[in-house]
């Protein structure tokens, strides 16, 4: 039997997995007021430009955002990000920050999320897919000729 399977790169090597990344972030919501928000970043390297992040608040419901893993990996040193997300660096306290600013919309909400457990998990995610190798494994062929209904 031939290992061969139409869509899948022959000699690419099957990317391992990437656990899941919990942080306890605020919201802000005024300069005052803070709500805490549990962040769950995640990752799938068949998928590997953006990072998948659900927020959600005890005893509320999740919202799922999809943010370029360049993006997050930006936003740790300087501003980044266009539209709908936005980072930059900051500091609270003493303590290696990021603010993260998602927009839909006329609504925005403002998230301040430690600085260090976010950059080793990204970092783990290059580990895994090196920049510049995030579409190595697409099969341009196959993936036009899907585009164009042929398959």
């Amino acid at each position: 039997m031939s290992g061969y399977r139409p869509g899948v790169q022959a000699g690419r090597t099957a990317p391992r997995s990437c656990p899941p990344l919990v942080l306890h972030v605020e919201r802000v919501l005024d300069v005052s007021a803070r709500q805490p928000v549990r962040a769950e970043f995640g990752f799938d390297p068949g998928a590997p430009l953006a990072v998948r992040v659900e927020f959600g608040v005890q005893g509320g419901p999740c919202v799922v955002w999809r943010i370029g893993r360049d993006v997050l990996r930006q936003g740790l040193r300087s501003r980044s990000g266009l539209g709908d997300a936005q980072l930059w660096p900051s500091d609270v306290a003493g303590r290696a920050t990021v603010r993260l600013q998602l927009a839909s919309g006329d609504m925005a909400a403002l998230f301040v999320l430690p600085a260090p457990p976010l950059a080793d998990w990204l970092e783990h995610t290059y580990e895994l897919v090196p920049e510049g190798q995030e579409l190595a494994g697409v099969d341009w062929d196959d993936t036009t000729a899907a585009l164009l209904g042929g398959r």
